[in-house]
């Protein structure tokens, strides 16, 4: 057998390029972004207004972190498309959710799922309003969020142009961290286990951003920065000049595995559901001005990404992070 036309062969990103490949990529009729354009597909519905469609797969065994409580899984099962429609600056307007549980799953642990699951929904302004169940070998939850999005507010991943500022929303590394330390049994914080258990939707954020027009092209980063910023990079034709001492990580992950390490993390670990956008300088200050931001690089001509160190070395940024097939590329 010719393992190269196995799937497990190449990446999440490759293989999701091929199957876009095959569908319909004309936009036509109400369609203003399909298959593998953005984080959301994009749908036209009224005169002023677009609707942002997303969904996303989670598994029990690949997924969830054996800590996870069933409350927990429910929130991180929303968490993870609640903040792809705010990386779209839209406002979320319902969830759908189908479960395939398992014969020996406790009701309790059904209802917890559910419980946390309508919490991130609530905190997100919107509901759960429908979904499908099913038994299945393995605990697994497919979610579906809808947003909607004035169509003059719209954030996609292209837009981005040189001379522009990149900035994140939050830290990174910090549900990279989490996972080390729940790995190899290390004490942390709460806080910080949170950010990998509990994530947090910046759905506040990303409409405040987009209805200021500072931004120009905006994603999240839960796969990673780095990758992140490859996606953008291959989105706009563009590069990035990323500056090492702006990249914002939390104080208790450089006390837990030093500063080398931590910056490893901020780049290569997934998981941080923060928002990664451009913005044109001079409207620098109204982004500001609406949300929590770190300047953290520049758009530049060159289709690469560069990381400047202290000394005004410059380096590489590598095109690793998470992928959901292949290899978990990390430190």
């Amino acid at each position: 057998m010719d393992r190269s036309d196995l799937i497990s062969s190449i990446d999440e990103r490759e293989l999701v390029s091929r199957l876009c490949g095959i569908f319909s990529q004309d936009e036509c009729g109400s369609i203003m972004a399909g298959a593998g354009k953005d984080d959301c597909a994009v749908l036209d519905v009224l005169d002023e207004d677009c609707m942002v469609i997303t969904t996303d797969m989670l598994h029990r065994k690949t997924d969830f972190p054996d800590v996870m409580t069933p409350w927990q899984i429910g929130w991180m099962s929303a968490a993870v498309n609640l903040s792809d429609v705010a990386s779209m600056g839209a406002k979320p307007v319902g969830f759908l959710s189908a479960f395939g549980v398992t014969e020996d799953m406790q009701l309790g642990e059904a209802e917890d799922i559910s419980r946390g699951m309508a919490a991130c929904a609530k905190f997100c302004d919107t509901s759960v309003i429908g979904g499908d169940i099913d038994l299945h070998d393995e605990l697994t939850i497919t979610g579906t969020a809808l947003g909607m999005v004035k169509k003059e507010h719209l954030l996609r991943r292209t837009g981005a142009k040189p001379g522009d500022l990149v900035c994140v929303t939050g830290n990174a590394g910090s549900a990279g961290a989490s996972l080390l330390a729940i790995q190899h049994d290390l004490d942390v914080s709460d806080e910080l286990l949170n950010t990998l258990l509990e994530p947090v939707p910046r759905t506040e954020e990303g409409q405040k951003l987009a209805a200021t027009g500072a931004v120009t092209s905006m994603m999240d980063t839960s796969d990673g920065l780095a990758m992140s910023l490859y996606d953008l990079m291959d989105a706009n034709g563009t590069g990035f000049r990323i500056y090492k001492d702006k990249i914002p990580i939390d104080d208790e992950v450089r006390s837990l595995v030093g500063d080398d390490d931590a910056l490893e993390l901020a780049l290569y670990t997934g998981g941080d559901f923060e928002l990664l956008f451009t913005v044109s300088p001079s409207m620098l200050e109204a982004a500001k001005s609406v949300c929590y931001l770190n300047v953290v690089g520049e758009v530049i001509d060159d289709t690469l990404i560069t990381m400047i160190n202290r000394g005004d070395t410059e380096v590489s940024i590598y095109r690793k992070g998470y992928v959901h097939l292949g290899r978990f590329d990390n430190i």
